[in-house]
């Protein structure tokens, strides 16, 4: 289960992506998709450069409505680590280019400081009917979905990540969020993080390898944690 299966999904073609925005000469390409396209001459809008990747054993449908994540809703136990407010801007893709989504359903899910995920059992910890580090958000009108949770931690076989769904109208699209590995160098370090073994860093990652650069946050400071934007487009 540490390993997280393997990647899942098709990656769109540039040409495709061009054809999907009126700018080549294919048919339109259905689905629910964030592609990948390599870069050539024709500018593509940066909300549409996403793949798809796999969703991996540690998803729990929890149907938990709530912006701060870091607490489990039964016990009140907050999650130690360091902050991280993440905001994900959702649009749909078209031949007109990018226009934000509102009512989108974005769901994430990922491990405590100490590489723990809620609401499973492993061979690292048993946590069913646990709740922390889970939760959903409808876009708004401006296509924005906000998160407060803490900067993930690490297990064996995986580098750092955030896992991410969002549904809409009966379809949905899962991939995950990746972190520079010089940030998690200086943030694992310090507790509640730090602990003993080898971490798994992106080049080293399976499933960051199938286009995980096009996913990497960019946080930056804010207060005494950090704060990351991140767009993405589907063609429905």
């Amino acid at each position: 289960m540490d390993n997280d299966d393997k990647p899942i999904g098709r990656i769109l073609s540039r040409r495709e992506v061009l054809s999907v925005l009126g700018l080549g000469g294919l048919a339109g390409v259905g689905a629910l998709i964030g592609p990948r396209v390599a870069a050539q001459n024709t500018p593509l809008p940066s909300c549409i450069v996403r793949p798809a990747l796999t969703e991996g054993p540690y998803f729990v449908d929890t149907q938990l409505n709530r912006s701060d994540i870091r607490s489990d809703p039964s016990t009140g136990l907050v999650k130690p680590g360091v902050p991280l407010v993440l905001r994900f801007v959702v649009s749909r893709v078209s031949s007109g280019g990018c226009t934000l989504l509102p009512g989108a359903m974005v769901d994430i899910w990922q491990c405590d400081a100490q590489g723990i995920y809620s609401g499973v059992q492993d061979r690292f910890a048993d946590t069913r009917g646990q709740k922390w580090l889970r939760g959903h958000q409808i876009t708004d009108a401006q296509g924005v979905a906000q998160f407060t949770t803490i900067y993930p931690g690490w297990y064996p076989g995986r580098t750092v990540h955030i896992h991410f769904k969002i549904r809409y109208q009966n379809r949905d699209f899962t991939s995950q969020l990746f972190f520079d590995d010089a940030l998690s160098d200086r943030i694992l370090a310090n507790p509640p993080y730090a602990k003993a073994g080898t971490r798994t860093r992106n080049a080293n990652d399976g499933i960051y390898r199938n286009g995980g650069s096009q996913l990497l946050l960019n946080p930056t400071q804010s207060g005494a944690g950090y704060a990351a934007t991140f767009d993405i487009g589907l063609n429905l």
